[in-house]
């Protein structure tokens, strides 16, 4: 059958696929629309499949806040490469899925990826349609959704970098200008766990064996090894958990301190930082 410009145009419309893949897709599926949507599913399909183990270390990190600030939502969509990460269509999708993500509330990652969006696909389905138009690696590198007294947000400037920060017994205080400075200092400085209870068994063996090593070079004693390891086990806590860190902006105090200067009794009940880099 005539596969005409109109046909080829509304397609375009419907999927955002170029011209040419639209063409195609049409006279393959003998007109059928529908059918012509599937092939052009697929073909992104293909396209995923080869270049699954591709690194991607672009894209945008987006973020939703709650008009109380009492939630916050945050994804990263990733891809391959700097100039798809400034593609109208990539950065509209982007902006898709975080309107999503604030609209239904989607407790992790895969449940997001299975929410519809206006035309009744899922957000993965258009993730995967957009991977075959572009023809590299698409992917919702991560998502967090946060629920707090009060929640802080901040975006690095390069839009890579992105946290979540939630507050607690805040008893009226405006914490938004304490927390992006915390905010900021965790995008900085990358603490692994809030205190030193939320450091994970794995990391914590990991540095005494490290300690062990370090003294082991130095030449101490073998029976002194597992005491300085602690040792330095503290002073990692002290480096890489947010609340003993030393605050950036006053190394006089740590952030536990600051909180307690800012309102007597506030807490961060948790932190999320996500990054593309």
């Amino acid at each position: 059958m005539s596969i005409t410009a109109s046909d080829v145009n509304k397609l375009r419309q419907m999927t955002g696929a170029g011209m040419m893949d639209c063409k195609k897709a049409l006279t393959e599926a003998e007109g059928d629309f529908e059918a012509a949507i599937d092939i052009l599913r697929k073909a992104g399909q293909k396209v995923a499949a080869k270049r699954a183990d591709n690194a991607t270390n672009e894209g945008v990190v987006l973020v939703a806040m709650s008009a109380d600030h009492s939630n916050g939502k945050i994804i990263a969509l990733a891809c391959e490469t700097e100039p798809v990460s400034k593609v109208a269509d990539f950065n509209n999708l982007a902006s898709t899925i975080i309107e999503k993500a604030a609209a239904s509330h989607a407790p992790s990652a895969h449940d997001l990826l299975a929410e519809p969006l206006a035309d009744g696909r899922s957000v993965e389905g258009h993730i995967i349609e957009l991977t075959g138009r572009i023809g590299e690696k698409i992917t919702l590198a991560a998502y967090e959704n946060v629920s707090a007294e009060k929640v802080v947000s901040y975006i690095h400037s390069n839009n890579k970098i992105g946290v979540l920060v939630a507050f607690e017994n805040v008893q009226g205080a405006d914490v938004m200008e304490v927390g992006k400075d915390i905010a900021m200092q965790i995008t900085a400085m990358k603490p692994v766990a809030l205190d030193k209870d939320g450091v994970d068994s794995e990391t914590i063996e990991r540095e005494i064996e490290i300690g062990k090593d370090q003294a082991r070079q130095e030449g101490k004693p073998e029976a002194m090894l597992e005491k300085i390891a602690v040792g330095k086990l503290e002073k990692f806590y002290k480096e890489q958990t947010l609340l003993n860190q030393q605050f950036v902006k006053d190394s006089s105090i740590t952030i536990r301190q600051l909180l307690e200067q800012t309102q007597k009794g506030l807490t961060i009940s948790s932190f999320k930082r996500i990054s593309l880099v």
